[in-house]
């Protein structure tokens, strides 16, 4: 099929670079930064807001603040950026939004989740973001997904280059055409007409600490690393999320939008778009991923031109989660990478 997960002939796979460069570590884990709602198309979104610190061993003034949006997957929200952010407050003024209808962000106005859609709602953030004054003001944003975010973000970067400085993609949603073990194959289901509203009958009479359970079970390699505090955090979001009416619609309904995106064909198929891109990118995936195979990892890694790839061994679907800081020092030294060396100029500029 000419717009599946082919491997380029004679593609280049480039290791991906860690950089060395001090990270924050306090030994406790940081709530979950705080946020604003956010005007979008066709309403508001909830976006949390991660500030710089500057460097941890450095001088501050001249340092580089660069800034960097956040995109959750499937079912996830804007805290699960939450300990990356943190990581990555080094060099990024960073932003995570929770999607229509997920998290803290109510349904788009026309209660439509598909993933044209969610891109949308992206697209909206980051010119936001672009435009705010302050240091880093006109300039592309390092942009990172997960999941159904990372297919969102690969969409974003191909249509709006001039956003996006670089592009990570943690277990990004690809199209495939063949159901993962982990999902039962009646979510295919959700095509068909009058299914989502049964599915989403069926999906509320799951209690919020079985939902939690299953997704630790599900999108974490080792269950075991998950702390306790991440835990009840994830369980209290839980239990505020299953008090959202829309809560179960949103999570079919994007289903169904995401195994909807995957029967495009054309030139806009996400294949086809991963190709087309030219500006650095960053493949990260866990071998033990459950939710998309992680033999697409160097399938993508070899569609994209130039893109470095991070494959974490023991790892689940969630690496920003599950091994923040190798993930940060990849991500780190994309950006550090993209900017060049400093030159005289620079300095001057920044002194």
């Amino acid at each position: 099929m000419p717009d599946g997960p082919a491997t380029p002939t004679g593609a280049e796979r480039r290791p991906a670079r860690l950089s060395t460069a001090a990270l924050t570590s306090s030994g406790t884990l940081p709530p979950p930064w705080l946020g604003e709602q956010v005007a979008v198309r066709g309403g508001a979104v909830f976006v949390r807001r991660t500030p710089w610190t500057g460097p941890v061993d450095g001088v501050a003034a001249g340092a580089p603040r660069e800034r960097a949006l956040y995109v959750h997957g499937l079912g996830g929200a804007s805290t699960n950026w939450t300990d990356l952010a943190a990581l990555l407050a080094v060099r990024f003024d960073g932003w995570a939004l929770d999607l229509p209808g997920f998290g803290r962000s109510r349904p788009p106005a026309r209660t439509s989740y598909s993933v044209r859609g969610h891109v949308a709602a992206v697209v909206d953030v980051l010119e936001r973001i672009v435009a705010e004054p302050g240091e880093g003001a006109g300039r592309p944003v390092h942009l990172l997904g997960n999941s159904l975010g990372g297919l969102v973000s690969l969409f974003v970067a191909a249509s709006r280059p001039d956003l996006v400085a670089t592009l990570t993609l943690v277990s990004p949603a690809m199209p495939v055409y063949r159901v993962p073990r982990a999902f039962s194959r009646t979510l295919l289901l959700l095509l068909l007409p009058g299914i989502p509203a049964l599915a989403e009958r069926r999906l509320s009479g799951v209690t919020p600490e079985q939902q939690v359970r299953g997704m630790v079970q599900m999108c974490f390699g080792d269950p075991r690393r998950v702390p306790r505090a991440r835990l009840e955090q994830a369980l209290a979001e839980m239990r505020e999320r299953a008090e959202q009416p829309w809560a179960t619609q949103a999570l079919t309904r994007s289903m169904r939008g995401l195994i909807s995106s995957y029967l495009r064909v054309g030139p806009r198929n996400a294949w086809r778009l991963a190709r087309s891109l030219r500006l650095p990118t960053l493949v990260v995936w866990g071998d033990r991923d459950r939710l998309v195979d992680p033999a697409l990892a160097s399938r993508l890694a070899a569609a994209v031109p130039g893109a470095r790839l991070q494959v974490l061994e023991g790892v689940g679907h969630v690496a920003m989660l599950e091994a923040a800081e190798p993930v940060a020092r990849a991500v780190l030294a994309l950006a550090e990478d993209a900017a060049g060396p400093v030159t005289a100029d620079d300095e001057a500029r920044a002194s």
